[in-house]
């Protein structure tokens, strides 16, 4: 087994007044030569966005982009015709493909919006931009992984174009579970959204993250009611 381990404290971190963004890979104007990206995993940013505020129409193509709100909502409109609001329990998944254009705002003038946004390299290039977003039963995340991106349909995911998975728990204090992984030679990144836990023998807190690879599985032990996100990737890109 191999593992890094990401603290929250070694994040980028840009603040522009309506944006207080920490990055935990090199995005934008922050570069980190160390953390450019983990296996087919390039970033994940997770976003403050003040009431009122938000990213203007802008372009995107061959990456496929996941946006997940842990509170407050989102308004999101691209080129596929995708137009909707999502909110804490729903996740959204944009094939970028050929090329889209879209615009993500706050959809309050007053409220914040937190959300994490990871991007992932596709496994076919080119493809026609296409956009989902659905909301889960948090429910169904207490003490087991809730799949929720997913090449495999069956496992009540949306479809990305990449063998990649995402997966979401909350997992109770003194509570322990395993995460192995379901495509051969893949890794997982594991981002804890809130709470603590120790991972692979590595304790990690509130916005910690460890890549684990070069094994089927990793040993997650809850000190603390966790909320964690498992992003599986390919390692070769």
């Amino acid at each position: 087994m191999k593992s890094i381990i990401y603290p929250a404290s070694a994040r980028g971190h840009v603040d522009i007044g309506w944006l207080n963004a920490r990055h935990s890979f090199s995005f934008g104007q922050w570069h980190d030569a160390e953390k450019m990206h983990f296996g087919a995993l390039r970033v994940l940013n997770d976003d403050i966005v003040r009431g009122g505020g938000g990213f203007p129409t802008h372009p995107h193509d061959n990456m496929e982009i996941v946006t997940i709100p842990l509170t407050g909502a989102l308004a999101h409109k691209d080129s596929t015709g995708g137009n909707g609001i999502i909110k804490a329990g729903d996740v959204q998944v944009m094939s970028a493909g050929t090329g889209v254009r879209h615009s993500e705002f706050n959809a309050s003038q007053t409220d914040e919006v937190n959300l994490l946004q990871l991007w992932v390299f596709p496994k076919k290039r080119n493809i026609s931009p296409r956009y989902d977003q659905r909301s889960f039963d948090i429910t169904g995340r207490t003490n087991k992984w809730q799949t929720v991106i997913s090449p495999d349909e069956t496992e009540g995911g949306m479809w990305i174009n990449q063998d990649a998975r995402f997966s979401l728990l909350h997992l109770d204090a003194g509570k322990e579970i395993t995460y192995t992984t379901k495509f051969a030679g893949n890794g997982v990144y594991l981002f804890v959204i809130k709470g603590a836990v120790t991972i692979a023998g590595s304790d990690l807190a509130k916005r910690d993250a460890i890549g684990v690879s070069e094994t089927a599985g990793a040993l997650i032990k809850a000190t603390n009611d966790t909320q964690l996100l498992a992003v599986e990737v390919p390692m070769a890109l």
